[in-house]
């Protein structure tokens, strides 16, 4: 059967990876059974919601490749796809409860309850609402907030696709308000309303919405509507143990968008904490759609680890063609390349070496830097008057050679040395500081392909100056 699934992030600030696990789980679950991914907005908290949060979670949606079925800018046959509105629905169905004996108004004052708290916080016991609105027939002209009449024997409970059969006493439930006095909706019954109303048959979240999901089942049960599928995720914490936080790592998908990381190496990374798929670490989009199951995710905590992560990105990396990232690499640059050949042949040299899209413009920003920088300590070790000989040499062989390519170059080198009675020891350090700026760079001749001829000798002549004092 295909499942309708759903993402509903509150736009509060930015997208957290945690959530984007959330929606690639969903995704990824709709892509492979052909079933729908909608997305909705829980904007009911008014103080904290902003239009700006709301594009961010859609630009990080769509860099991230998650596309969505149903919701803002799709396809909208449930619309509108934001809570703040469709207040009008949820004063429907809060009316539909009270009517059939689920949920009552409670007119009880703030402070009426805050005294009852204090009350039984000094009696050393949990405050628990003791119902005293629950059986009231009267309707006075008074604010009131709806209220959830909760069973109080039984268990509610459920086989969780992830955890497996959860079941919590009915006890231990109170009589949760649904609904505010200002006909806003808390998570609860929004989320509820919602769910029946865009008939989504899988809800998959976090493991904190753990506790929620008894009260949930008891408003699907009230509403008369049948009770969708719930997998219940492990939550990611950080090295520390704790909840992934800024603190110890960086936690938003705008973060890694700036550092560098690719799409799919994001995606790849977060469906592997708290899913596996054997011993495999490294998958594409479509292996992630093919192997993705319930079965499989794990039910304990999954731990945040900043090396895999970088393994997994250098991986996906290493996936793309030097075509493909030289758009990527040539966005992360501060100096302009000159050509897109050799934009492509400089990323192709620094490919093995690059973990991110930004590493890899940091690595080949030397071959189109003019006047190139130098670091001054590989200038007073490597270019100086003992080596200027042998930089002559070298720049008198490059002069003419025909063919400037890294197999003819290497091949050209090397025969002048043997005839030379040197070694490439006397030659590669200072060549490359004079080509490159530095002391360590890609192969010596595949940097003079890409440098090409005509740089590669202006390259040498200042570092023969240089040398020459």
């Amino acid at each position: 059967m295909a499942d309708r699934v759903r993402f509903a992030p509150s736009p509060t600030g930015f997208l957290h990876i945690g959530g984007v696990r959330t929606a690639l789980y969903n995704w990824l679950w709709a892509r492979q059974t052909g079933g729908t991914f909608v997305l909705r907005i829980e904007d009911t908290d008014q103080a904290r919601s902003t239009p700006e949060s709301v594009k961010v979670i859609f630009d990080s949606m769509n860099w991230l490749g998650l596309d969505w079925d149903e919701g803002p800018g799709k396809k909208e046959p449930h619309a509108p796809y934001f809570q703040t509105q469709r207040t009008a629905l949820y004063r429907e169905m809060a009316d539909k409860l009270i009517t059939r004996g689920h949920a009552f108004r409670c007119y009880c004052t703030a402070e009426l309850l805050a005294a009852q708290r204090d009350e039984a916080q000094k009696a050393g016991k949990f405050f628990k609402y003791p119902g005293t609105c629950r059986n009231r027939t009267d309707q006075p002209d008074l604010p009131y907030v709806v209220r959830l009449k909760a069973p109080s024997s039984g268990v509610t409970g459920w086989n969780d696709l992830v955890k497996g059969r959860i079941d919590f006493p009915n006890e231990q439930q109170q009589d949760v308000v649904l609904m505010r006095g200002n006909g806003i909706p808390l998570y609860n019954f929004g989320c509820v309303v919602d769910d029946v109303t865009m008939g989504i048959t899988l809800v998959a979240r976090g493991d904190d919405h753990v506790v929620n999901t008894p009260i949930q089942i008891l408003l699907f049960e009230a509403l008369g509507e049948p009770l969708p599928k719930f997998a219940h995720l492990p939550m990611i914490n950080g090295s520390d143990g704790k909840k992934l936080s800024k603190r110890t790592a960086s936690v938003s998908v705008g973060e890694y968008q700036d550092l560098g990381y690719l799409p799919d190496a994001i995606l790849n990374y977060l469906a592997r904490l708290g899913w596996s798929h054997g011993d495999q670490e490294v998958f594409t989009r479509a292996e992630l759609i093919q192997f993705f199951g319930w079965d499989h995710c794990g039910r304990t905590a999954a731990q945040y680890d900043l090396k895999k992560f970088q393994f997994v990105q250098a991986s996906h990396l290493r996936m793309k063609t030097p075509a493909e990232l030289a758009p990527l690499v040539r966005a992360r640059m501060k100096t302009a390349a000159d050509s897109e050949e050799r934009l492509e042949k400089a990323i192709g040299t620094v490919m093995t070496r690059a973990t991110t899209t930004v590493d890899a413009a940091e690595m080949i920003e030397f071959y189109f830097r003019e006047p190139m920088d130098f670091d001054e300590k590989a200038v007073t070790k490597f270019l100086v008057k003992d080596n200027e000989t042998h930089l002559r040499g070298l720049r008198a062989l490059v002069a003419d050679l025909g063919a400037f390519d890294q197999k003819t170059i290497e091949a050209s080198v090397t025969a002048w040395l043997e005839k030379s009675g040197l070694s490439m020891k006397n030659v590669a350090q200072p060549a490359r500081v004079a080509l490159t700026g530095k002391t360590q760079s890609p192969g010596l001749f595949e940097v003079m392909e890409v440098l090409g001829k005509e740089r590669t000798l202006a390259r040498l002549d200042a570092g023969i100056a240089k040398a020459a004092g």
